[in-house]
């Protein structure tokens, strides 16, 4: 079986990766630069997570309409990425809209071309920020039009093996699966040291604090996001 991991240089992505590599199936990865304000950070992650489990089959895509669309603090400048609010209900500036459904578009492209069967994607929905196309019903209804809008001898179906776990579980799953966290880049404001307060990082060291591990990732400040 053949497998096209999309693959942020995220620590979910990262994870999902070390599960797919796990069930030994055959990995292709794709990467996306749209434009992020940290995409030379994340492209290198992905380089050296592919590296690590030995990928060889890659593709590098630009989406860089989704910047020039805006709407987003990762895309536009002019819109300053939020502190994190990990009590809020409300969808963050970070959001990009619509941004899964066009990655998940050309994965698809790409895997009938190539033959893969499973897309993997490292969608979380109950600590994901509230982005709607993190939720598994989002998922359900990709894999419908999948079926509908591809060749009738196609078998394409979208894996979330994330889906239904929590930051603090992702992590601890990494660790059983000796994931290279040190890889993986989380931040939405620096290439450099990661900010710590920004709602990915925040999600993301209260994820390390839940599993009494200390973040690999360097940080411009590490609030204690447990109190």
């Amino acid at each position: 079986m053949k497998a096209v991991l999309l693959v942020s240089g995220g620590m979910d992505s990262l994870v999902v990766t070390a599960l797919a590599h796990k069930e030994r199936l055959e990995l292709a990865a794709m990467h996306v630069n749209y434009g992020q304000r940290t995409w030379h950070k994340e492209l290198e992650c992905f380089r050296k997570i592919c590296d690590h489990y030995g990928i060889e089959h890659r593709l590098e895509v630009d989406a860089l309409f989704l910047s020039s669309i805006g709407g987003s603090s990762l895309t536009d400048l002019a819109i300053p990425v939020c502190p994190a609010d990990l009590n809020g209900s409300e969808i963050p500036t970070s959001y990009v809209p619509f941004r899964n459904a066009n990655f998940l578009s050309m994965a698809v492209s790409w895997s009938e071309v190539i033959g893969a069967n499973m897309i993997y994607i490292g969608a979380v929905e109950e600590d994901s920020s509230g982005y709607p196309d993190c939720r598994k019903v989002f998922y359900d209804a990709f894999n419908q039009m999948i079926r509908l809008g591809t060749r009738p001898e196609t078998r394409i179906e979208i894996m979330t093996p994330l889906i239904t776990m929590s930051k603090g579980e992702i992590v601890k799953k990494g660790l059983e699966l000796d994931a290279p966290f040190h890889f993986s880049w989380s931040c939405y404001k620096s290439e450099g040291k990661a900010c710590g307060v920004c709602d990915s990082c925040a999600r993301r060291l209260r994820a390390f604090e839940m599993a009494s591990i200390t973040d690999p990732a360097g940080y411009e400040s590490r609030p204690n996001y447990l109190q």
